[in-house]
């Protein structure tokens, strides 16, 4: 295996987590403080996304390991947020930091599996049409 071959992986990486963290800072700049809304967002729309992006590995299979690794490991882990949550909600009132808590997680698992219904639907209407 070449260098550029070994290196590849770590560029793909590299890339998604540039373009991730950049994306999760606008939409923390688009969105107003007080509440975390900004962090709820990502988790939200990254949970969708990464739900989307496996399930499609296992049902369409177009999408090849770069791709995987370029938006899942790079994007994706740079673009959703466990550390700012987790001082974000410290931060809040008791009230507040159970409602973050529970919106986060059970938006979080909503977004997953209608990204992964979102692909079987895909795949679906693929099948038959």
């Amino acid at each position: 295996m070449s260098e550029r071959d070994r290196l590849r992986p770590l560029a793909l990486v590299a890339l998604g987590g540039f373009a991730g963290a950049v994306a999760r800072h606008g939409v923390g700049a688009a969105l107003p403080g007080g509440f975390p809304w900004a962090t709820l967002a990502v988790n939200v729309a990254g949970s969708f996304a990464l739900g989307a992006l496996l399930f499609e590995e296992r049902l369409v299979g177009r999408l090849g390991a770069e791709a995987r690794l370029l938006v899942g490991t790079g994007l994706l882990s740079s673009f959703t947020t466990y550390s700012t949550f987790a001082v974000e909600t410290a931060a809040l009132s008791p009230t507040l930091a159970v409602a973050n808590v529970g919106a986060n997680y059970a938006l979080g698992f909503a977004a997953a599996v209608a990204g992964r219904f979102a692909v079987g639907e895909f795949a679906a209407s693929e099948a038959t049409g």
